[in-house]
């Protein structure tokens, strides 16, 4: 069984220059609360980009409501033997709506992202991401990035801290975007000879990315 490589965490960090990027106080919400007993629909409004072809992305809320993931089954970029000239890049777009029952409200609060990378000596490759709210300014990518030689599992995360979360606006439809990128680079490496790739695949549903909510009330009308 391949051992997981843990990485450090990136602090996303977002700037609060807009209603939906607003710390709690300012907008009126009180956090932190348990999820809300209700079901959670998360409705997939559209896929788009190389790395999730149709039918190759999924979207699964957990039942305690705590999160949801995205599972892929085709999202690989490499470079090198076997590779065509456009397979350096891979990304995916996902256009979400979240059914949030009335009085409540929710930010992103942490993204697990996993894979598995088989990168050359010399070469290299990247896992970007980002998310927003429909409406709102896009947040900056997040960047991790890998260096060869390197065959394992990897896992990265992005913790948001409370006072940067971007919260959906209370009593509003707004959809959830979300952006991921990998990217491989044969750097130093022969890639007539070799094979670099990174992905965020499975073929058994264990490798997922995992949004974490964090739940908040809205204020009373």
């Amino acid at each position: 069984m391949r051992k997981a490589m843990y990485l450090g965490c990136a602090m996303l960090v977002v700037l609060a220059t807009t209603l939906f990027a607003s710390p709690a106080k300012a907008i009126g919400i009180v956090l932190p609360v348990p999820p809300p007993q209700d079901r959670i629909v998360i409705d997939v409004v559209t896929v788009n980009g190389s790395g999730c072809p149709v039918g190759t992305a999924a979207v699964a809320m957990s039942p305690d409501n705590e999160a949801f993931t995205v599972t892929y089954s085709n999202y690989i970029a490499q470079v090198g033997v076997g590779a065509t000239t456009t397979d350096f890049r891979k990304n995916c777009q996902l256009n979400l709506v979240v059914h949030v029952p009335q009085g409540f409200t929710y930010a992103i609060s942490k993204v697990d992202y996993r894979g598995f990378a088989s990168i050359e000596n010399g070469a290299s490759a990247v896992q970007r991401a980002n998310y927003y709210f429909q409406g709102s300014s896009q947040t900056a990518y997040t960047s991790h990035p890998f260096a060869g030689p390197l065959a394992d599992d990897w896992q990265t995360s992005d913790e948001v801290p409370i006072a940067a979360m971007v919260w959906h606006p209370c009593g509003a439809l707004r959809n959830l975007n979300i952006n991921t990128e990998l990217r491989v680079s044969a750097g130093t490496s022969d890639p007539k000879k070799t094979t670099s790739f990174i992905s965020m695949d499975s073929t058994d549903g264990a490798i997922n990315t995992v949004y974490h909510f964090q739940w908040a009330t809205c204020p009373s009308s």
